[in-house]
């Protein structure tokens, strides 16, 4: 008896039905044995080619086209039984009016508004929770504890004044207090559902509740080749390309600053051109840090220039300050703290990131670990709110993790997703903006190592509702090295990830009660092209750019590209049309008059012809 494989022949080995294992044999599909089920099943997942039937498949197949040319999506077999498939009474009477098929088709291929897509960002999280109320309010007391009677060590003399003037005590080894009381106040008074800015207000966020945002951070000193595995300085250059990626990325809602310029060795202007390369790439929100208060006031400057004015951009702030204030544990780091003055006094809304690592710089015990970070927190909470009150600041509690067995940091670790869930609890328990991170593998290039811990990472921490999560994509090897193709990858794992914070909804529409009825009583016994279908398949499913969904034969034919080469051919399309250009050309020379930009201004246009 004769079975149809995959590669057209006809043979004694049935693969015909991927989902049973079993193939049909001529006489059964000629004498309509198979069921439409049996069929659509097949149809959906079979994708091989075939010559046109003859001899005993004929009266079955008599339908099919003649000829079809190699590449056409007419020679698959899911192709061929679809068009081909007679119609009954029934089928024609179920067809929808209204355009054409092409016309249809054209609609769902253009892009879908706003409103109407899968995912968006900003969704509402939260039903993962790895504390329960009870752990929740005995961390939140045991960094109280710490604060009132640990305190932190070596505030520069400014921040002495500032605290001590809001009613912290110096103790007799020289540690700053908190009493509880004032770190309370602090936290009942603190800005809460304040909006980190773009440049362009169509990428606003609005961070508070359980609304989920993702982004990069750094900062990397080294790129990543994924095709060859070598690790190289990264410069300048490197900076603005990953401001530019991540500036055409749809699931990566802000950029903070990625690598480190190596190549720019006086500090000023390398803090200087980070800002400048990072809101120069991209018009979503960016972040980016300093050592030197002076640093941050020259940056202010040029922000305000592009802002058109200090008044304009105290009123949308579109750059965030990545401050780590603490030297864990429990430590003050000196001119971190000065560079927070400057932020806050300059209306730069301040990310408080404390980033102990759990059995080197924090408690290896998971629980004391967040405990002493909620602490060092809150420290930096009381302090931007001294300088200022009410000022913009994200609750960056920053978990790292060590590997025990040799002390190095682990960021693909589950224990890092655990904390960094536990964290966005935390930032909700006192219902301030959270920031935290995830995505961070141990991996040295975008292999499968670094796709399982990016998945899990985001997957728990996106689902524990972490309004700001930093680091998720593009960075390898525990924060050492960085890869454009990880960008546009990680950008699929995100949009991945948000899909599964959406949910299933639930609803008299989605139960679809009048669906089932129709096509079981009155349709042709699938949901293939039904109305339902047509309407859910862009606004309700999920489509990944890099990820591969083809039969084996067709990605055999096209080249049988792994992600990273499909990911390297994504990011030389994006290189090589894509040059943000908000910034006019007469303000960027005014700037480059005014400062030492470093980056050459032809990497910033399209090649000539």
């Amino acid at each position: 008896m004769l079975f149809l494989s995959p590669t057209g022949q006809h043979n004694q080995q049935s693969v015909l039905a991927p989902h049973t294992g079993h193939g049909f044999t001529a006489a059964a599909l000629a004498n309509n044995a198979v069921t439409q089920m049996e069929k659509t099943l097949w149809v959906r997942r079979a994708v091989c080619r075939i010559p046109r039937p003859t001899g005993a498949l004929a009266p079955a197949l008599q339908y099919w086209p003649a000829t079809a040319s190699a590449g056409d999506p007419r020679s698959t077999v899911a192709w061929r039984a679809l068009r081909t498939e007679r119609m009954t009474e029934a089928n024609r009477a179920c067809r929808r009016p209204g355009p054409s098929r092409d016309s249809r088709r054209a609609m769902r291929a253009g892009p879908l508004p706003d409103n109407l897509k899968p995912v968006h960002p900003g969704m509402t999280s939260g039903r993962y929770r790895p504390l329960n109320e009870a752990e929740v309010l005995k961390i939140h007391r045991t960094a109280l504890r710490l604060l009132s009677e640990v305190g932190l060590a070596d505030a520069p003399p400014s921040g002495v004044e500032y605290l001590t003037r809001a009613g912290c005590t110096l103790s007799e080894h020289g540690r700053l207090l908190f009493p509880t009381a004032l770190v309370e106040d602090t936290v009942a008074r603190a800005a809460r559902h304040f909006v980190l800015h773009g440049q362009d207000p169509r990428h606003d966020m609005e961070p508070w509740g359980q609304r989920v945002y993702f982004g990069t951070a750094g900062a990397a000193v080294n790129m990543v080749d994924s095709r060859t595995g070598k690790y190289r300085e990264s410069r300048i250059r490197d900076l603005y390309d990953c401001g530019r990626i991540v500036d055409a990325l749809e699931h990566i809602h802000f950029f903070q600053r990625t690598v480190v310029p190596r190549d720019i060795p006086d500090p000023y202007e390398m803090d200087f051109n980070t800002c400048y390369a990072s809101v120069s790439a991209t018009t979503k929100h960016v972040g980016t840090s300093w050592v030197q208060p002076l640093h941050v006031a020259r940056s202010l400057e040029m922000l305000q220039q592009l802002a058109g004015g200090e008044d304009k951009w105290r009123a949308r702030p579109f750059v965030s300050q990545s401050n780590c204030f603490v030297v864990p544990p429990m430590k003050f780091a000196t001119d971190a703290c000065r560079c927070l003055e400057v932020a806050a006094l300059g209306g730069m809304p301040v990310l408080l990131l404390s980033a102990g690592q759990a059995g080197a710089t924090a408690p290896a015990a998971l629980a004391g670990a967040l405990a002493q970070e909620v602490a060092e927190v809150l420290a930096g909470l009381v302090y931007v709110n001294a300088v200022k009150p009410g000022a913009a600041a994200i609750f960056g509690t920053w978990c790292f993790v060590s590997d025990l067995r040799t002390g190095a940091m682990s960021g693909g670790s589950p224990e890092q997703a655990l904390l960094s869930a536990a964290a966005a609890q935390m930032a909700h328990y006192y219902d301030l903006t959270g920031g935290t991170a995830s995505g961070m593998t141990d991996s040295k290039l975008p292999d499968a190592q670094s796709g399982a811990e990016k998945a899990y990472s985001h997957a728990l921490v996106g689902n524990a509702g972490a309004n700001l999560i930093y680091e998720s994509a593009g960075m390898h090897a525990s924060l050492l090295g960085f890869s454009l193709e990880s960008l546009v990858i990680d950008n699929d794992i995100i949009g991945a990830t948000q899909r599964t914070i959406r949910g299933i909804e639930v609803d008299e529409a989605s139960l679809s009660f009048d669906t089932i009825r129709e096509v079981c009583l009155q349709g042709p016994g699938h949901y293939l092209g039904s109305e339902q279908t047509l309407q859910l398949m862009q606004s309700a499913y999920l489509y990944p750019t890099i990820g591969d969904r083809k039969s084996p034969n067709e990605w055999t034919e096209q080249g049988a590209l792994d992600a990273a080469e499909r990911a390297a051919k994504k990011v030389g399309e994006i290189l090589a049309t894509h040059f943000p250009a908000h910034v006019p050309e007469a303000l960027d020379e005014q700037v480059r008059a005014q400062f030492p930009v470093r980056l050459p201004r032809e990497h910033m246009r399209a090649p000539a012809g």
